[in-house]
C-alpha cells in the first residue's frame, strides 16, 4: 500500500481528497499547514500533495526544498495559481506534476496513479484486491479498510501461496512443503490450525475445505 500525504489549509478538500485517495486504497495523512507538514518530512511516504500558498510562514514551495533535500519522494502541486510561472518554478523545484484548483477528483487521482506507476512501477503488480482485503505482495501487508491486519510470517505465507493460486487445490501435504518447506518434520495438523487462524482473522478469505484432499481459495 502506497502513503500520501497532502498539505492544504481548505480542510473540507483536504478532507474530501483524503476520502477519495483512501478508497483507491491509499493511506492518506494530512496537514492543515506547513509547519506541521515539515515535521513528517523523514517519514515513511511514497508522495506528497503539496498547496502553494499556505496560511503561516510554510508555505509548499519551503516544504519542496526540505522534501527534496531530505527525503527526496515524488511531489505534486495543488494551487488555485494558473499561471504559466508557477508551473515553470513548480517543475523547476523538482514537482512531477501540477494540479490546478478547482479540479475533479477524477482528475486528481488520475495524475496521481500516473506518478505512483511512472516511479514505483505497475500498481497491479503488487496489488490484489481481494473481497473487502488489499494484499500488497511486495511489502508482505494485508489491508481491510487501510487498516494492516496482524498476521504471523507463516500466515503471510499461506496467503499469499492461495491468493497467486486462486480456485487451485492443494493437499495438505503440498501446503506444507510450499508454506514450511520440504525439510519439515511433523504432523500435517498444522496446515489446519494455520487455516483455522487465516479464518478467524480474515473471515471474507473464501478458503474452502476440500475433504480427505486439502483446501482451495475461491
Amino acid at each position: 500500500m502506497y502513503t500520501i500525504y497532502i498539505v492544504d489549509d481548505e480542510r473540507d478538500l483536504l478532507n474530501l481528497v483524503k476520502k477519495y485517495l483512501e478508497k483507491e486504497g491509499y493511506e492518506v495523512r494530512t496537514f492543515s499547514n506547513g509547519e506541521s507538514a515539515l515535521k513528517a518530512i523523514n517519514e515513511k511516504v511514497h508522495l506528497w500533495l503539496l498547496d502553494i500558498m499556505l496560511g503561516g510562514d510554510i508555505n509548499g514551495y519551503d516544504l519542496i526544498k526540505q522534501i527534496k533535500k531530505e527525503n527526496p519522494v515524488p511531489t505534486i502541486f495543488v494551487s488555485a495559481r494558473d499561471q504559466e510561472f508557477d508551473r515553470i518554478i513548480g517543475l523547476e523545484m523538482g514537482s512531477d506534476d501540477y494540479i490546478t484548483k478547482p479540479f475533479s477528483m477524477r482528475e486528481m487521482l488520475l495524475r496521481v496513479n500516473n506518478v505512483i506507476k511512472r516511479v514505483y512501477g505497475d500498481m497491479d503488480n503488487n496489488l490484489i484486491h481481494y473481497a473487502s482485503y488489499i494484499i500488497d505482495k511486495a511489502k508482505r501487508m494485508i489491508f481491510l479498510n487501510s487498516v494492516p491486519i496482524s498476521l504471523t510470517s507463516k500466515e503471510i505465507d499461506m496467503v499469499l501461496l492461495l491468493i497467486e493460486n486462486i480456485n487451485i487445490s492443494f493437499t495438505r501435504d503440498q501446503l506444507l512443503n510450499k508454506v514450511w518447506g520440504n525439510n519439515y518434520f511433523g504432523s500435517d495438523r498444522v496446515v489446519d490450525d494455520l487455516i483455522k487462524r487465516i479464518r478467524k482473522k480474515m473471515p471474507e478469505f473464501n478458503i474452502e475445505t476440500i475433504y480427505g484432499y486439502g483446501y482451495r481459495l475461491s
